[in-house]
């Protein structure tokens, strides 16, 4: 018995040691996002440019199953840096535990719980290669691997265990590194069930963000999408919700026109750039942290930011009752209407 463990340890921590590299690039690609956020430039001072809490707003529009919790984050900027603050320490945790192989199973825990987070935030973000995605997916993949082979023997744990330090803790194996007990027919059906889940969720989320599976291709990063709402037409003013959905998260939508038109084709409302860019904030009720506000050229709408907007003209006094049409004109060209009844 005792030479089948110790034949059943060096399996272990072999096959722990073939992770290595795994370990050292999924623990840096954690770690250094702390190490990004607040080492090298501060991100998580609010209302500065390159905010942490900006960046999670750009996930909100297509966010799969945890839209709600995005969503009232980001509507809540106290609780929203908060939650980024902890957010960064799970991460500087788990990704330097990881790499020194300390707490081996139960940092691979996080790092799946991690990785799945951002596969269901940020899956489908990406301009040229599915980047948020391939790192969700891949993160996955490499949690549920490590949480298997452990640390091997260049880990802590390996150390901690054989100086004999963690004797009297029972379950030192399930939070660390060494032999599971599990029997060869439970760990055959836990490996191939993770498995076909994971795998799954890679084909799934592939097909629902991008079309990776069949059908059209999609990206939704690569051109920026504004829904417009609650358009309203009273005492002299025109109000109306943008909302940016689509387009890439580190470019905004850059609006260089607001016309309204009368059902004749006649224009009532005829805002430019130049006129976008002097927008007053008053008039800019924003919604979340990623903000809508004039710039130097035009009036810049950020990725996942949802704004009221209210123009005020003296065009619009005592217009008759009917049918307008409200368009918005991007610097690339591209134009969203909506109707607008009055």
């Amino acid at each position: 018995m005792k030479s089948n463990n110790k034949e059943l340890q060096q399996i272990y921590l072999l096959s722990g040691t073939f992770t290595l590299a795994l370990r050292l690039v999924v623990g840096w690609t954690y770690f250094s996002a702390f190490w990004r956020r607040l080492i090298i430039d501060n991100k998580l001072i609010q209302d500065e440019a390159g905010y942490i809490g900006e960046k999670f707003n750009h996930f909100l529009p297509n966010a799969l199953g945890i839209k709600p919790m995005i969503e009232y984050l980001v509507s809540n900027p106290e609780s929203l840096w908060w939650a980024m603050v902890l957010f960064t320490i799970i991460e500087a945790i788990v990704g330097l535990f990881i790499m020194l192989g300390l707490f081996t199973r139960l940092m691979s825990l996080g790092v799946l719980g991690l990785a799945t987070g951002i596969l269901l935030g940020s899956g489908w973000l990406g301009t040229t290669c599915l980047d948020e995605w391939q790192i969700g997916i891949l993160g996955m993949a490499t949690g549920f691997a490590i949480f298997f082979t452990g640390g091997g023997k260049y880990s802590l744990d390996n150390y901690f265990q054989e100086k004999g330090l963690l004797k009297r803790f029972k379950y030192s194996s399930w939070v660390m590194s060494g032999p599971l007990s599990f029997s060869n027919k439970v760990m055959k059906r836990v490996l191939l069930s993770g498995t076909f889940i994971i795998f799954f969720m890679t084909l799934f989320t592939n097909q629902h963000f991008h079309n990776g599976v069949w059908g059209k291709l999609h990206n939704k990063s690569v051109k920026p999408v504004v829904e417009i709402s609650d358009t309203k037409l009273d005492d002299g003013k025109l109000s109306f919700t943008v909302f940016r959905v689509e387009g890439a998260d580190v470019y905004g939508s850059f609006l260089i026109g607001i016309q309204l038109k009368d059902q004749d084709g006649n224009l009532i409302i005829d805002k430019e750039g130049n006129d976008l860019a002097q927008f007053s904030k008053s008039n800019i009720d924003n919604s979340y942290v990623a903000k809508v506000a004039p710039g130097k050229h035009s009036l810049i709408i950020p990725l996942g930011s949802k704004a009221t907007l209210t123009l005020e003209d003296e065009n619009l006094q005592n217009i008759p009752q009917g049918a307008y049409e409200l368009t918005l004109v991007d610097i690339s060209g591209i134009t969203w209407t909506q109707k607008v009844s009055y």
